[in-house]
């Protein structure tokens, strides 16, 4: 093997040691900022909060302001692939494809296939490692939260930010501005498609969320509060055997003949409660993540596949 293709990592790392280094700058920040929250901040929410359980008259300061901090890290994590998009569709492909140092590279006995590949495998394996370090640091730091109102399991960036989905996502931006910088050999319309496609692509599996693992129906003839820890979906009542939500019934609430006759008025049978409980975190982050995943081959795939086409 010659020396341009033993080198080749090398080059890639040099070519693009400004974004590598801000991507470890921003692994760096976050982890700190993390960090800075447990070893600062926590100590003084916990003990506010023990203060406010015996007096009356109190304020949640602290608390807020860790909540704060942990939803700030969350919304970090959840959407930096769109920062891996924007890099990957102007600078990883379509630059060197728009100035002609890719077709340089092929005739220094480096093959189409293997720039490629170099090209994607090194920030492929920071981007793992990069998740691999904070997700475990910022689960930490969301779980021992003393007061988790704002920042809960089922909140959109939470829900990335604690599991291999937010990798996931990382990755998936990659291939994409691959592929888009392939297919439009020009950086800035590569950028752009590629953020777009990822932004889109993120929505429309958040907006599908909840229908990735069936979700706990509970009916009955009292009203059901589900856990705390639980992610609410849907509730009401039943009316005639049909459900209705959110009804506007709230003075049928309570017991005693009144309240009885109040519910047979308005036909109200029993009540339902639909719910994701916490032990449906994994199941939901581990099919979001097979489904980024899949798109992820799919993009390397084709990216691949239109590369042997255009140097055969």
């Amino acid at each position: 093997m010659s020396a341009a293709v033993n080198g080749l990592p090398w080059t890639v790392l040099r070519l693009h040691r400004a974004a590598l280094l801000g991507w470890g700058a921003f692994v760096a920040a976050v982890t700190g900022l993390l960090l800075w929250a447990v070893e600062v901040k926590e100590d003084a929410a916990r003990a506010e909060l023990a203060y406010c359980s015996h007096h009356g008259t109190c304020t949640i300061t602290a608390t807020l302001d860790y909540d704060d901090t942990i939803g700030l890290a969350a919304l970090f994590l959840c959407y930096s692939f769109l920062a891996v998009a924007a890099w990957a569709g102007a600078a990883l492909v379509a630059r060197e494809l728009e100035t002609g140092t890719a077709q340089l590279v092929w005739t220094q006995s480096v093959t189409p296939v293997r720039w490629l590949v170099a090209k994607l495998a090194l920030p492929a394996l920071l981007i793992t490692v990069g998740g691999a370090v904070l997700v475990p640091v910022f689960r930490h730091a969301w779980w021992i939260n003393p007061d988790r109102t704002d920042s809960s399991w089922a909140s959109a960036n939470v829900f990335v930010a604690r599991g291999p989905t937010m990798v996931a996502y990382g990755l998936c931006a990659l291939a994409v501005g691959a592929l888009a910088g392939l297919v439009l050999r020009r950086s800035l319309p590569a950028l752009g498609v590629s953020f777009a496609v990822m932004l889109v692509l993120h929505q429309l599996v958040q907006s599908c969320r909840t229908d990735l693992w069936p979700s706990v129906t509970r009916t009955g003839t009292a009203l059901f509060t589900p856990p705390d820890t639980a992610w609410q979906l849907a509730n009401g009542v039943i009316v005639h055997g049909q459900r209705v939500a959110n009804p506007e019934y709230g003075h049928c609430n309570g017991t005693g003949t009144k309240a009885t006759q109040c519910l047979a008025d308005h036909g109200i049978t029993g009540y339902y409660s639909v719910y994701h409980p916490a032990s449906h975190f994994w199941p939901l982050q581990l099919v979001e993540t097979g489904i980024v995943l899949t798109v992820t081959a799919a993009a390397t795939a084709a990216t691949f596949r239109l590369l042997r086409r255009r140097t055969a």
